[in-house]
């Protein structure tokens, strides 16, 4: 549920502020807040007020002061400053609020309402560190998280960087990810939290930190977090220091609850520029064929940078993939093999072979089948609500026979919903 506030004041046509009508000023002081708010105004047919006056629209008795309502709608977190400054518009009616909860917030032609600021969908007080912490420190906190980064901060709560999991990984010597590290048994934990506490969060973090403030529009932060390529923005306040966190999670939270209905939008045959899952795939993806040696896909993932492979037939239809998880649990009862070969990064990197019994496996005998998968001609949304409830970070694409055609990432994501 989106959290709002229903603010409504009871006046009449003869209401004025600084000359003007009264429901004018207010509709134009909640206009120039530029936040996702709406308002109505409301002519009333018959009424009476506390002076024993009577306003009614019968002919016989016509008044030329009818009732009004004005009603507002807006976020929780913007509703206080509509409050306080109509409280001092209102020099003849009443203001009256009460909470709302609002199950969706649509607008046409954008994934959020434009006029939706960092405030009101960021997470706010985020976990953080100094930068003094150390770094295996650092690591617990990200382990037992759902995050995969944290902002540091100073002695004045000021953000002055970022620790990423990519940090912890290509300077700090993380030899897997943490969502792996995390599946591990305690004797590899234990060691590569060892070999990483010497080390502080000001050694590795990623500075200055790319941060935004609470007022500005959630178009700008997803603006930003494209061009300067991270996953998080720290929030600051008027002052700033931290106020809270903006992820790319927010921002698809957001969207679910308030993006329009595509389908509908494709069934009436209107023409809407991406918004549907082949405008923004991406076809540059890593495919091998089932018969691939596993040491060949190892190598694929550990040189291109990237998390998982799609395994494809001779006509090329998706036929499973291979992750970084996949291949510590294909070989669960020969994991030291893979693990002394994952451990070797941090000592030798290149130093350790794979033992033969885990070389000579194939793609095919190890991929992952069971992987959701959406047709090239899916609603956008309909992408992000598979993500978002099965915990995907990317996710194949098929056309209607099957064939594999890319990969979606959340990054695509963002940039279909902001960028033109």
């Amino acid at each position: 549920m989106l959290q709002y506030k229903k603010i409504e004041i009871f006046t009449s046509e003869q209401a004025r502020w600084e000359g003007r009508p009264l429901y004018d000023a207010v509709i134009q002081f909640v206009h120039d807040l530029k936040i996702a708010a709406r308002c109505l105004v409301t002519r009333g047919i018959e009424g009476s007020y506390e002076t024993g006056e009577i306003a009614t629209g019968r002919l016989e008795v016509l008044s030329y002061n009818m009732p009004l309502q004005i009603t507002i709608i807006a976020p929780a977190v913007e509703a206080d400053k509509i409050i306080s400054r109509v409280e001092v518009m209102v020099t003849d009616g009443i203001v009256a609020w009460e909470d709302l909860n609002v199950i969706s917030h649509k607008t046409h032609g954008f994934l959020i309402p434009k006029a939706t600021r960092v405030r009101d969908i960021m997470t706010r007080q985020p976990k953080k560190v100094s930068t003094e912490t150390p770094l295996d420190e650092v690591a617990r906190l990200l382990l037992s998280s759902t995050f995969t980064g944290v902002p540091v901060v100073d002695q004045e709560n000021r953000p002055v960087g970022v620790i990423s999991q990519g940090d912890l990984i290509y300077k700090a010597g993380l030899p897997v990810r943490l969502g792996l590290l995390a599946e591990s048994d305690q004797q590899n934990v234990s060691l590569v939290l060892e070999k990483l506490a010497p080390k502080k969060a000001k050694e590795v973090m990623n500075q200055p930190a790319v941060t935004i403030e609470q007022d500005k529009l959630v178009t700008d932060a997803v603006n930003l977090m494209l061009k300067k390529q991270v996953k998080r923005l720290p929030v600051t306040d008027a002052d700033g220091k931290l106020a809270g966190i903006l992820s790319r999670l927010d921002v698809f939270h957001t969207i679910l609850r308030e993006c329009p209905d595509w389908r509908a939008f494709q069934k009436q045959q209107i023409t809407v520029n991406l918004r549907f899952v082949s405008d923004i795939m991406r076809r540059d993806t890593m495919t091998v064929l089932p018969d691939t040696p596993i040491e060949e896909v190892i190598r694929l993932i550990d040189c291109n940078d990237i998390q998982r492979v799609s395994v494809v037939d001779n006509e090329g239809r998706f036929l499973g993939l291979i992750s970084d998880r996949d291949l510590l649990g294909a070989f669960s009862n020969r994991t030291a093999g893979l693990w002394n070969y994952l451990m070797s990064r941090i000592s030798s990197p290149g130093g350790e072979r794979l033992g033969e019994d885990l070389r000579y496996k194939t793609a095919g005998e190890i991929m992952n089948t069971k992987i959701f998968t959406v047709q090239e001609d899916a609603p956008i949304d309909e992408a992000i609500r598979l993500m978002l409830d099965k915990a995907i970070k990317r996710l194949p694409v098929v056309d209607a026979q099957g064939k594999f055609k890319g990969m979606i990432s959340r990054d695509a994501l963002l940039r279909a919903g902001f960028i033109s």
